[in-house]
């Protein structure tokens, strides 16, 4: 599933038809932000989740940035026309005074997903595999420490010039699933002073035959200033996660980090490696960064 969802990577570098119209949905909208060219990897759209009280106000909104930005908000760009409903999920927590109303960055992925999202610095062999068993890769072709340093460096920027954004780190996150959630952990790692807190659905903890998890032992940020979720399912592709996470979850608690406070992580019975599976559980992940 993992290489399948880079087929619509064709699509993923075209626009949008018209210009950056609000989303036909009451609420918030979404629109094209014509992001910085990056140096490194490929270009790709950039989508921008502006929330209820966006326009028209002066609030300063806290930013939560998500790969995979094409299966967030429209089926019709989504991985099997199945979109996360991310832009429903939150108007109904904002209007539940559940959570603060973020902006949400949607980054759409590129021909080079796996590359781009699998972290660097954790490989030091040659070639390492998805864990698929049908997949070599050679380390030398990784583009994650590009992709993080134009994410960090040139859009965070210009989405901080553009909108009214809060751009503290305690106010700046980062999510993603699968090898979307590698991605997410890397960040926190090599950018604790820009992200407060990171939400990995489904991560795919395979991918290197496991190395992400020892390097994550070694270099997340300390306790007490951050957030960390974790989450997987029992079914399909998540079957592989369990003793992989709870790997993880002991390196965590090793490291001084509070299960239910700064750092939680949930099973989910039954709950496949699907979009409609992340789509299904959003909110909690939600609630956990930006709880009001």
């Amino acid at each position: 599933m993992l290489a399948r969802r880079t087929l619509l990577a064709a699509a993923a570098l075209l626009p949008l038809a018209g210009t950056t119209p609000a989303s036909a949905r009451t609420g918030g909208r979404i629109e094209r932000f014509e992001a910085p060219q990056p140096a490194g990897i490929l270009s790709r759209p950039v989508d921008v989740w502006l929330p209820p009280d966006y326009d028209g106000g002066a609030t300063r909104h806290p930013v939560l940035y998500m790969h995979d930005g094409q299966n967030l908000f429209e089926p019709g760009h989504a991985f099997g026309g199945q979109e996360w409903r991310i832009d429903e999920t939150l108007e109904a927590l904002i209007a539940g005074d559940r959570v603060r109303a973020p902006i949400v960055v949607g980054i759409w992925n590129s021909p080079n997903r796996a590359l781009d999202y699998m972290p660097r610095k954790p490989v030091t062999a040659e070639t390492f595999s998805l864990g698929l068993g049908r997949d070599v890769l050679r380390r030398e072709d990784i583009t994650s420490d590009a992709y993080l340093a134009w994410l960090t460096g040139a859009l965070k920027p210009a989405i901080d010039a553009r909108y009214r954004t809060l751009p503290e780190r305690d106010h700046t996150f980062v999510t993603g699933s699968s090898m979307g959630g590698l991605i997410s952990a890397y960040a926190l790692a090599e950018y604790p002073e820009v992200f407060g807190g990171a939400a990995c659905l489904s991560t795919h903890w395979p991918a290197g035959d496991g190395v992400v998890i020892d390097w994550l032992a070694e270099h997340l940020p300390s306790p007490g200033r951050h957030r960390l979720y974790f989450d997987y399912g029992t079914a399909t592709l998540d079957a592989l996660y369990p003793p992989l996470q709870a790997r993880m979850d002991t390196a965590l608690r090793l490291a001084g980090w509070h299960e239910g406070g700064d750092w939680v992580t949930r099973r989910f019975e039954g709950a496949e490696h699907t979009e409609a599976a992340w789509a299904a559980r959003a909110d909690i992940p939600l609630t956990f960064l930006f709880g009001a």
